[in-house]
Formats: structure tokens, C-alpha cells, sequence
């Protein structure tokens, strides 16, 4: 459908989105985004009305976009049009905004970052976040500054993790831990140890947690991990279990893990590697491994889970990453988070720390793509409208077609010929997410389902006067992820049961 796209003229392509039906359109303007020809982003200028379109055909535009393999400059042009000055539902808003990012970042790694549309798409995020008033708007500048990248804005993004409240410092530290190893430099280190070891005000957990993770993860230093080490003997059992079992778990992971040699040779010292530091008895759990090993890639599949004291789920994280030559793809990443909990529970806030609002969001990193955060619930009364009025119908997060590769390419043989070689890869997909509270029955529920599809169609030609020769393999492939996490804290300890499933996968 794409490569017929790439040979027709606007005028049959705009005919083609206005006479479809409804349930094919999302269809077609996916084609049209992934096809990127002059004529069907045209066709798409003209026929995406943001003032009439729903929200949902909006929002599959965009997350197309931010999912293409090579964006064009048009294409962001096209993007940012579309944002400029509207009336837009919040939804189509945030979407667009992290779109924006995203295409910023794919257009730098082609060395397009000089370009003027790209400056202006930086600068729209920038003067947003300069201009931002609420905390939730804050939060979405700052996550699409994580999916552009860009080395300038750490600053900006430093200065946001150590002075904001906990949602905007949580987003700040989730955006430069997108950065690749080599831009955590020094000045960020000394503002995570800073946030770690509380040096400037008090933070929450989590946000510590999120800090310790970086200097653990980019080329650590000796003393960061004896320092963090030494710390769990200060913290409260739940987030020193946590700690203590990241640390461990890089033990494991075979050679690919930053900190596995350092971490080696300081607990051959008895004064850390022992009893009194390994004995924490909480449940949080930290857990990662390899999925497939192969020459060129390592494929991990990593589970956080951190509890608070009385037994109720903090935040969950579920991560499948691919590892090739020194470069890190988060294929998925499903982040779900409770605030606010401790008061229902009846706990007491630690000294210093500030309550946060009762709340459970979810946070998804596709293919280096940060989603846009789904809230199940913002406050108590919603909350309690949301337990009496539950549908049972699932979140969904994100579902459609995406274009993964796009690959063309000419190769010159010895004897003169030519053989042209094409490359497509296309995916299709639907995430959806439920978390459940039942107050009566003291039971959190939450599962996360992942249903894909993925067709690669390769095609080599050789065209000459006198010989005609094509090589042709289609492959295919399908695959569902389910993970089902279930706390009762009824009784002491919280029951918990957590299940991945995996169904069977055709190959084709």
C-alpha cells in the first residue's frame, strides 16, 4: 500500500483519505505519513482539519510520524503546522508535542540538525516549557525533550530534576536516562549524587532511586558505588532491598553491564560484602536477563518492582531492551506508578518529604519513543468514581501500523550491472493497560497486554537488456505479551502474584 502511495499524485490520494471508510481511514493516513511523498503529505495538510477531526484519527497521524524509520523535514513542517496556534484536546496536545521530539531526534541522527524546521521544532519545546504554568505540561515538555536528546538541553534538564516537585523531577531523570553513557558527564553525576544523598532538600524515593540508577548505569565510578552501598545502612527497608538487589543484578548480567567489573572488586571487600549490608528484608525486587544472546545483539528482559513499607505496590517497571555494538534500544518499556498510597494505608509520611497527591499513572517507552502517560486516577474522588464506574474495558496506550524500516539501496557490481536492493519492515500493534483498586476487597490489580505483528519484505533486482533476475523473501512473525500483577494487603505479608505469558510464536 505504502510503495503504491509513493507513485500517486496528491489529488487521487486526498480522494482516496475523503472516500474511505471509517474504519479503513486510520489505516490510510498511516500509509500516507510512512509513505512520506511530497503528494501524500500534502494530501494529508489538506485533509487533517484539527478543528473537526477526532481526536483518535489526530493522534494516529502523529504517533505515525513519531514512529517513522527516516522522517523528511516535510513531514515535521507538517507536524508542527498542525500544532501551531490550535484549539487541540489535551490528548492530541501532549501527543504532538512528544511526537515533535522524536522526529527532532531521528532528523539530528541523519546530521539534519542545522536545518531551520528543526531549530524551530526544538525551539517550540523550549518556549513551551519556558511558558508552562501547570505541572502536567511541565512533565510533557521535559519527556519530549528525552526523545530529542539533544546534549544542549542537560542543563535544562538538571536544573529541572534538582529544584521541581516530585512529577516534574520524576520526568526530568526519566528524559536523561534516554541519553546514551557517553553525554552523562561529570556535572550530571555530581547532580545525581546531590539527589541521591539529598544534599539540597528532601526527595522522593523513587526520584532517588531514578538517581542511583544513572550513576550506576554509565560508567560508574569506585566511590559512587561504595557511597550508595554504604547509604542502604540509612534507608528504609523497602528501598535499601531495592538498591541492594540493582547492584546485585548487574552481577549477573553477563559482560554488557557498565558497573559488573567495579562492583566485582568492591565487594571483595568484606567490610560491604556482608551479612549486615545483604540481610534487608523487604520484597521489592529487582530482576534482569538475557532474552536471546546472539553474535551482534543481546536481547534483556529486566522487572522492577518497589514496594512501600506497608506492603502496597510503589512503582513497577518492565523493560525489553536490545543491546548491539555498544547501542541500547528500549523495545518496550511499561513504567506503572502509585502516589499517594501511604495515607490510605495509613502510614505516615517520612520527615521532611512532601505528601503527594493520590494518583496511578503509566508511562510507555516504545522503540525509543516515549508515549504519552495515561493517569488511571488523579486524586481520591476520582478514584472512588473510577472504582463505582469502572467499565472493565482496558487503556489502551497505542495501536496501530508502523513503518519500522525503509531501505533503499543500489549496488554496483564488478561486471558493471546493477542490482537494486529494497528493504521494508512493517509492524503492527496494539498495547493496552488496566489497573483495578478494590477498596472492599483490599486487591490491586494491573496487566499489561502487548499483541504485535511483523512483516519484512525484502526484495533484490537485477535489471540489465539482457537478463532480467529478482530475489525475493517476505517474512512474518506474531507475538503476544501479557503481565498480570496482583497485590492483596488484606493480610500480613501482602499476598502477591505476578504472571508473564507469552503465546506461542507463528513464524512464517
Amino acid at each position: 500500500f505504502i510503495q503504491m502511495l509513493r507513485g500517486t499524485k496528491k489529488r487521487d490520494v486526498l480522494q482516496l483519505l475523503r472516500r474511505a471508510p471509517e474504519e479503513m481511514l486510520p489505516f490510510i493516513v498511516e500509509a500516507a505519513v510512512a509513505a512520506q511523498s511530497a503528494a501524500s503529505l500534502a494530501a494529508l495538510s489538506d485533509f487533517l482539519d484539527v478543528s473537526k477531526e477526532p481526536k483518535s484519527l489526530l493522534e494516529k497521524f502523529l504517533y505515525a510520524a513519531a514512529f517513522s524509520p527516516r522522517p523528511s523535514v516535510e513531514l515535521l513542517h507538517l507536524v508542527l503546522d498542525k500544532l501551531d496556534g490550535k484549539q487541540l484536546s489535551p490528548e492530541v496536545w501532549e501527543t504532538g508535542i512528544l511526537a515533535v521530539g522524536s522526529l527532532v531526534a531521528k532528523l539530528c541522527q541523519q546530521k539534519l540538525c542545522g536545518l531551520q524546521e528543526v531549530e524551530r521544532g526544538v525551539e517550540t519545546i523550549l518556549e513551551g516549557l519556558r511558558g508552562a504554568r501547570e505541572e502536567s505540561e511541565v512533565v510533557i515538555y521535559l519527556l519530549a525533550l528525552g526523545n530529542a536528546a539533544l546534549p544542549e538541553t542537560i542543563p535544562i534538564l538538571l536544573d529541572h530534576a534538582e529544584e521541581g516537585p516530585i512529577a516534574v523531577t520524576t520526568a526530568a531523570i526519566s528524559a536523561l536516562q534516554r541519553f546514551p553513557a557517553q553525554h552523562i558527564s561529570s556535572e550530571v553525576k555530581r547532580a545525581m549524587r546531590r539527589i541521591f544523598h539529598e544534599k539540597r532538600k528532601s526527595y522522593d524515593k523513587t526520584c532517588r532511586l531514578a538517581a542511583a540508577e544513572i550513576l550506576l548505569e554509565s560508567q560508574p565510578l569506585p566511590m559512587d558505588v561504595i557511597n550508595i552501598l554504604l547509604a542502604t545502612n540509612e534507608l528504609e527497608a523497602e528501598t535499601a532491598t531495592f538498591l541492594l538487589l540493582k547492584v546485585q543484578s548487574s552481577l549477573r548480567a553477563d559482560h554488557h553491564h557498565p558497573a559488573r567489573k567495579i562492583i566485582k572488586d568492591i565487594l571483595r571487600d568484606p567490610r560491604i560484602n556482608n551479612y549486615n549490608f545483604f540481610s534487608k528484608a523487604g520484597i521489592s525486587s529487582s530482576f534482569s536477563g538475557p532474552l536471546a544472546v546472539t553474535q551482534d545483539l543481546l536481547s534483556t528482559f529486566r522487572l522492577d518492582l518497589l514496594f512501600l513499607e506497608g506492603g502496597f505496590l510503589r512503582k513497577s517497571v518492565s523493560d525489553f531492551s536490545l543491546l548491539s555494538h555498544s547501542r541500547r534500544l528500549h523495545a518496550a518499556q511499561v513504567t506503572i506508578e502509585a502516589q499517594g498510597m501511604e495515607s490510605m494505608l495509613g502510614e505516615n509520611v517520612l520527615e521532611g518529604e512532601e505528601e503527594p497527591e493520590l494518583s496511578a499513572r503509566m508511562s510507555t517507552v516504545f522503540f525509543d519513543v516515549q508515549l504519552r502517560p495515561v493517569v488511571f486516577f488523579q486524586g481520591y474522588t476520582d478514584l472512588m468514581a473510577k472504582v463505582l464506574l469502572s467499565s472493565g474495558e482496558p487503556t489502551s496506550v497505542v495501536k496501530g501500523n508502523l513503518l519500522l524500516m525503509d531501505h533503499h539501496q543500489v549496488i554496483p557490481l564488478q561486471s558493471g550491472l546493477q542490482v537494486a536492493i529494497k528493504l521494508q519492515g512493517g509492524l503492527g500493534l496494539d498495547i493496552s493497560a488496566d489497573m483495578a483498586v478494590s477498596i472492599w476487597e483490599q486487591e490491586l490489580k494491573t496487566s499489561i497486554n502487548a499483541r504485535g505483528s511483523l512483516a519484512i519484505d525484502f526484495q533484490a533486482e537485477l535489471d540489465a537488456p539482457f537478463l532480467q533476475a529478482t530475489l525475493r523473501s517476505q517474512t512474518e512473525a506474531e507475538t503476544s505479551i501479557h503481565f498480570d500483577t496482583m497485590l492483596r494487603f488484606s493480610s500480613s505479608p501482602v499476598l502477591m502474584c505476578l504472571q508473564l505469558r507469552e503465546e506461542q510464536v507463528p513464524y512464517r
